[in-house]
């Protein structure tokens, strides 16, 4: 996870602004680079029709139609582009300016999405790209259904747990991106893993794997007493047919919310329906902390190089010792470690690990910005960067996990 990697694989392109040229909308391309980065292309009206046909085009999201009075005469070309975009299920939000009111009533007729006026007032465009993506995930969630949880299932699924010892030190990362990994571990019959996002007030889950957050997340949470699979599962959102994820509440909730009982009852349930279950922890202790490494079967504890990471390691430690708590359960986690050449760093984490008397258990390289762009797109490494280091060492984890319980499956 470090800025000093090799330059990141280029990003997806998920948008394209289509016009006669581009450059006659200046602000257009600021506000594209601004909301995408240099996830977006540019394609002339002719060029296009001829993308449309092409396999890059089913990754495309939407198409930025971009024009002026000039091109009040090609009319049928703009609504040509529109149709064959609509047909791929690719949104299109309008650029126009100086367009007569009948011309645009026409192309909205065709099925454009979204309307914008040039000169792009402040923040306009993102704000349509966020309500052409919003109606995709409200369509998604109408029309997944929910998982079908089988009763008095007894898989006794392994309990993972990842938990940072500090902000921004990655737990989710590698909590989305392992559990992704041990979702597609096995291509001939893939174990069924669900994704826990117990931190109810900054939990990103949802984010990283681009899901809407709903309300009946909320309402299983209340009334824990009374949940069964059916309204645990209806709890659960599905990502590419291969993931079940509970995502943090769709408002800021307060961690004493829930009870060492309501956390026990839910991880009991996924325990019992899938063959893994990944938890994300808040990184601060709370009172229902003790319950879920007391059912863990692997705690992985992240930090960092530094001496804030150093500190709240020592602190984390001694809050469990003096509650006789399984500590024998912790697997230390540096990610952002230093390169196998580094050697003064090398020494360092050394050094850091025996002043702290723990042993570092796995070390995660630095992904650079090709997390972000991850995290941003809303996908695992293994789509977006599937050459990442990073990626490369969450995957060896999860074909070792994976492989474990296959033997202790076999012994048993």
């Amino acid at each position: 996870m470090s800025s000093s990697m090799p330059a990141p694989q280029a990003a997806p392109i998920v948008a394209c602004t289509v016009s006669r040229d581009v450059q006659n909308f200046d602000l257009l391309i600021e506000d594209m680079e601004n909301a995408l980065g240099e996830s977006w292309g540019d394609l002339g009206f002719a060029e296009a029709l001829a993308f449309f046909g092409q396999a890059e085009a089913e990754e495309m999201e939407f198409i930025a139609l971009a024009l002026d009075e000039s091109d009040e005469d090609n009319l049928s070309l703009m609504s040509e582009i529109i149709k064959q975009a609509k047909a791929r299920g690719i949104k299109v939000i309008l650029i126009a300016e100086d367009v007569t009111p009948a011309a645009l009533h026409s192309l909205l007729r065709q099925g454009a999405d979204e309307f914008v006026p040039y000169p792009l007032p402040e923040g306009e465009l993102l704000q349509a790209i966020n309500r052409v993506r919003e109606k995709d995930l409200v369509i998604e969630a109408a029309a997944a259904p929910a998982p079908q949880l089988k009763a008095g299932a007894k898989k006794d699924g392994a309990l993972i747990v990842v938990h940072g010892l500090g902000g921004g030190t990655g737990s989710t990362t590698m909590a989305v991106n392992l559990a992704w990994e041990l979702a597609t571990a096995d291509k001939k019959s893939p174990p069924s893993v669900c994704l826990l996002d117990l931190d109810l007030q900054y939990g990103s889950v949802a984010t990283f794997l681009d899901l809407p957050r709903r309300e009946v997340v909320y309402e299983m949470l209340s009334d824990t007493e009374n949940m069964d699979e059916e309204i645990f599962g209806q709890s659960l959102l599905t990502y590419e047919d291969r993931l079940q994820v509970l995502t943090a509440p769709s408002d800021m909730l307060p961690l004493d919310l829930i009870t060492s009982e309501d956390v026990g009852r839910i991880l009991d349930m996924a325990r019992n329906q899938f063959d893994y279950v990944i938890v994300d922890m808040p990184s601060t202790l709370v009172q229902w902390s003790e319950a879920v490494l007391t059912k863990a079967h692997i705690y992985f504890a992240i930090l960092e190089l530094d001496m804030r990471c150093a500190q709240n390691t020592l602190r984390f430690k001694r809050a469990l010792q003096s509650e006789d708590l399984p500590i024998e359960k912790l697997r230390y986690v540096l990610n952002r470690a230093p390169k196998f050449t580094d050697l003064n760093a090398k020494g360092r984490a050394k050094r850091m690990a025996e002043s702290l008397s723990i042993s570092i258990d796995l070390q995660l390289p630095d992904g650079g910005k090709q997390i972000t762009q991850a995290n941003d797109h809303g996908m695992p490494l293994a789509n977006s960067a599937p050459k990442s280091p990073l990626r490369k060492e969450i995957m060896k984890l999860a074909a070792s996990i994976h492989d474990l319980k296959g033997d202790h499956a076999e012994a048993a």
